[in-house]
């Protein structure tokens, strides 16, 4: 025999609930689920906010630098700025 007590089918109460009902589930598991926020949060005393400020420009400027020197070794890479195409570029123009 099986085991527990047979269960009953839910009836159907109203014309339509079931589109209804589905659709305000859907829209309320989106509205409760997490959103995407910032992927650092943000130091709240003065002396983490100073380092912060500090880091991003450090970086920053490393960035920029790794980006020359690789933009001067393959000057065919037309996304960077400084390759082979722009020193030409400016010499034409220059003359």
């Amino acid at each position: 025999m099986a085991q527990g007590a047979i269960k009953k089918p839910k009836s159907k109460s109203g014309s339509g609930g079931g589109a209804a009902s589905a659709s305000s589930k859907k829209n309320k598991s989106s509205a409760l689920a997490p959103r995407p926020g910032k992927r650092v949060i943000a130091p709240k005393k003065a002396e983490l906010v100073r380092q912060e400020k500090l880091k991003k420009k450090v970086t920053s400027g490393l960035i920029a630098a790794t980006e020359r020197t690789l933009a001067a070794k393959a000057g065919h890479l037309e996304l960077l700025k400084g390759g082979k195409k722009d020193r030409k570029e400016n010499a034409a123009g220059g003359k």
